[in-house]
């Protein structure tokens, strides 16, 4: 199967996450608006710009340079200090938000992660994901992001760096020779400053001058370093996203309805499709959880929720779908419906957990029923396998996953 990899880096990391941290404690400009910086202390002068503003680049003002350097190009600039304190607790929140949609997230630095899709798509399109993520982003956090998305690492690395900002881009194997080639060497990703004269001696100014050199030529003047660079230049890279587990505090999806409902029949079609998700997802992680929720925004974007804690964990789509119908009976008084959601809390590992006998023997039926159908699901993938009440709603509708 081939890989589905999303690589995520946000745009001017550290002026935009300073920028919303002032304008959530009441300030009235948005710095990103302005000629500013962050850097050091100007009066040392040993600082040097570590993120600019787009205002501030139109003065010629580039990261890396002396703070003085960039107050000769602009008198006016704003300059502002760096706080790693809050660069962690926007990395956190993003790699929170990942967390939702993956457990293999890789950290490969303080405003950039690789995400393995590949398990979990669970029949939707890779773009579409990568919008969402992106759109979430934006409406959640407060800040952009680029989104590169391929079949390995390098490739999705390369990709998120096209142009920016606020972008999404593939690259895809078929793609290279048209959006990769005829970049520049220094492009390439993990080739040094040093060894970019060397290279440009030898004849080789593009990346596709590179990946069409000779190999052994390469690995004799540069070592391994050679044989990976050429390989980096075909795209070849066979690298994991390495990660580390992190159980999930909820697991839920929602949809936006690409037209309002009122009918109460089919928004419980609709919420029978929402929880074979959900407890898919939970015996994916091998989870169970005990609090149930439905949640529904209206066409007026009116927001109404409620949970219910039940009295035996869970992972069973019978169990999910009649509590959050219940529910939803509860919090519908007629209204045009834009937006659904089903979310199970309070999770804990299904090995830890003992179960009760009585709810063993009674489930027992519905605990085959789902095993039968999660083994289809896992071999000819999500959709090929449907209960009849999702027929009707499949078709028009784009799960979001929580």
């Amino acid at each position: 199967m081939e890989r589905k990899i999303l690589h995520i880096d946000v745009n001017n990391a550290f002026l935009s996450w300073t920028a919303i941290n002032m304008l959530n404690n009441g300030e009235e400009i948005d710095i990103r608006n302005i000629p500013s910086i962050i850097g050091g202390d100007e009066s040392k002068r040993r600082g040097i710009v570590l993120a600019k503003s787009p205002p501030a680049k139109k003065f010629g003002i580039v990261t890396g340079e002396p703070i003085y350097m960039a107050r000769k190009k602009c008198p006016e600039i704003k300059i502002y200090p760096s706080n790693y304190k809050l660069y962690k607790y926007y990395s956190n929140k993003l790699y929170e938000l990942f967390l939702e949609y993956t457990e293999y997230v890789e950290r490969f630095s303080v405003d950039e992660c690789f995400l393995d899709m590949t398990e979990f798509l669970m029949g939707r399109d890779i773009f579409d994901i990568a919008k969402e993520i992106s759109s979430r982003i934006k409406e959640e956090l407060g800040f952009t992001v680029n989104v590169g998305i391929s079949s390995n690492k390098l490739l999705a690395k390369m990709a998120s760096d096209f142009e920016k900002p606020d972008k999404i881009h593939t690259l895809y194997k078929n793609e290279i020779e048209q959006k990769m080639w005829n970049l520049p060497a220094s492009e390439l990703f993990m080739l040094g400053r040093k060894t970019i004269p060397k290279i440009n001696k030898l004849g080789m100014k593009t990346i596709g001058d590179i990946a069409k050199a000779d190999k052994n030529v390469l690995i004799k003047v540069f070592g391994k370093h050679g044989k990976q660079m050429w390989e980096y230049a075909n795209g070849i890279d066979n690298s994991k996203v390495i990660y580390e587990y992190q159980q999930p505090k909820c697991i839920g999806n929602s949809v936006t309805l690409p037209f309002d409902i009122v009918n109460i029949e089919k928004l419980n079609e609709i919420l029978l499709l929402l929880s074979e998700k959900v407890s898919f997802r939970l015996r994916k992680h091998n989870l169970i959880g005990n609090s149930i929720s439905v949640q529904i925004k209206t066409k007026d974007f009116e927001v109404f929720s409620h949970q219910k804690k039940i009295d035996i964990s869970t992972d069973q789509t019978k169990t999910i779908y009649e509590v959050s119908r219940s529910l939803l009976e509860k919090i519908h008084n007629g209204q045009k419906i834009r937006l659904i959601g089903v979310r199970v809390s309070n999770l804990s590992n299904k090995d830890e957990c003992q179960m009760s006998i009585f709810d063993v023997a009674e489930n027992k039926k519905q605990k085959k029923l789902d095993d039968v159908m999660d083994k289809i699901k896992d071999k000819y993938g999500y959709n090929s396998i449907t209960r009849a009440g999702e027929i009707n709603v499949r078709d028009i509708i784009n799960i979001r996953e929580d």
